[in-house]
């Protein structure tokens, strides 16, 4: 099993600050259609094939790969992707919460296995190893805050 996590600060010094609620809108449009916050091309289909009270369901080609994830949303809280089919199987996690000093952060933890592959082996070890980069998740959590900044100074958000 693949665990990982990292957490950013969603108002260091010199950036736009974001209000907690402006940040939530960010991460909802992310989780309907994340062509909107991916690099080009990455994304290539994102589409909301149901929905509920409580969840949705979208269907996606992230990387080549079609996938299916059951999405909830903890509203201005959490948002949580479960991984119903494609290449991965488990959950991943945005958090948006205050440290000790009130400042708002952003979280990102998933706990996901590679389906099809060994466990703990050589593709879930580079998996886990990619997260962990400088390139992984910290890397998206500061693309999704500064596309989110991008889309209210063009008061598309």
């Amino acid at each position: 099993m693949i665990y990982s996590t990292a957490t950013v600060p969603v108002n260091p010094e010199g950036d736009v600050p974001l209000t907690r609620a402006q940040v939530w809108k960010g991460l909802e449009l992310k989780a309907r259609d994340a062509r909107l916050f991916l690099v080009t091309g990455l994304c290539t289909r994102c589409d909301v094939v149901e929905e509920s009270a409580t969840h949705f369901v979208r269907e996606a080609t992230i990387g080549g790969h079609d996938l299916r994830e059951i999405v909830t949303l903890e509203p201005e809280s959490k948002v949580t992707f479960f991984q119903a089919s494609g290449p991965r199987e488990g959950a991943i996690v945005n958090e948006l919460f205050e440290d000790g000093e009130g400042a708002l952060q952003l979280r990102f933890y998933c706990y996901i296995g590679l389906r099809g592959k060994e466990p703990n082996g050589r593709e879930e070890q580079a998996e886990q190893a990619q997260f962990a980069s400088e390139n992984g998740y910290k890397a998206a959590l500061l693309s999704t805050l500064k596309r989110t900044r991008e889309l209210l100074a063009a008061e598309k958000l």
